[in-house]
């Protein structure tokens, strides 16, 4: 156990460069003191980590020391091989399948036991990930058409960063060049996507630092929405809702909250899925909001059967 944690340090320690022993200790669920006996490990084993002391220290590996080329085990191999097969179902891209075949050939990669489809992400558009990888890789801006929340469409141009998967969509991280900020876009929004001529004009940092301050940056306005869900559809709320069960009654209903963002729909139009299943109990503004749209609702179907009678 302790061997295959040394090693796992010197490998955190490689790809995220300085590190405190508070965040070492909490990275491998050991005491600090248990990280400060590990690193005089690797040091007596000739790796030489460095200690480096006031508020921003803590170890780093000096930059010349290199991991032997096969390092990869077996099993590591197998790891890398089961993530490959969900980023090709997931985006049908020639190069990962490319890439993937390297490394069963590498690796002779065993079974995991997990399996990872993603072939449902496509969004019934892989013309669009195409264009903008290619986009990524080329350092090329991009133009489209982008319809919001608010239902306003306008024209970005824009200097892609990555892509990504969260929240059950595809986005696009960029660099607002009319913003001068980066900004996410729902892939599923875009429409008239042009790849320009026009070469990325700033050096982003990586996307996972650009993503950290931007949430650390979020001014969307949350809400905490606390329901009543009865038992015949307690399942299904925990999987669409992925609230917190805060209180079971006697009949099998539970009290549930979650923290969710005010304005979007995703979350909105799930818990209007579950009918008179779910009673929102607070807040107002929320109860509100469904009374609204549960009459619009009402008045669209009275509208059409009046108009089937007549």
């Amino acid at each position: 156990m302790k061997t295959e944690r040394l090693y796992a340090i010197t490998m955190y320690l490689l790809n995220h460069g300085r590190t405190p022993a508070s965040e070492l200790a909490k990275q491998f669920e050991v005491s600090v003191r248990t990280i400060q006996r590990d690193i005089d490990s690797l040091c007596c084993a000739g790796i030489p980590v460095a200690a480096l002391p006031g508020a921003s220290g803590g170890y780093e590996i000096a930059h010349r020391f290199e991991m032997n080329g096969q390092a990869a085990t077996q099993r590591d191999y197998s790891w890398i091989f089961t993530a490959l097969q969900g980023l090709v179902t997931a985006t049908n891209d020639p190069g990962a399948s490319q890439t993937l075949e390297k490394i069963a050939a590498l690796g002779n990669p065993e079974e995991t036991g997990i399996v990872l489809d993603f072939s449902a992400l496509h969004e019934g558009d892989e013309q669009l990930l195409a264009s903008l990888q290619s986009a990524i890789f080329s350092r090329r801006a991009v133009q489209f058409s982008y319809t919001n929340n608010d239902n306003e469409t306008r024209i970005h141009r824009v200097e892609p960063v990555a892509l990504l998967y969260r929240w059950y969509a595809w986005y696009l991280l960029a660099w607002s060049r009319v913003r001068k900020d980066y900004r996410t876009y729902k892939l599923v929004r875009m429409r008239d996507l042009q790849v320009t001529d026009s070469a990325c004009t700033v050096k982003h940092a990586s996307s996972e630092k650009i993503l950290r301050v931007m949430e650390k940056q979020d001014t969307r306005a949350y809400v905490q929405v606390t329901l009543r869900i009865k038992a015949s559809v307690r399942v299904r709320a925990a999987e669409y809702l992925r609230g917190r069960i805060v209180e079971e009654y006697e009949n099998g209903d539970v009290r549930m909250e979650l923290d969710v963002v005010e304005n979007e729909q995703f979350w909105f139009g799930a818990l209007l899925s579950l009918g008179d299943d779910a009673e929102v109990l607070a807040p107002e503004s929320i109860r509100q909001r469904v009374r609204e749209t549960a009459a619009k609702i009402l008045s669209v179907y009275e509208k059409n059967y009046d108009r089937l009678l007549s």
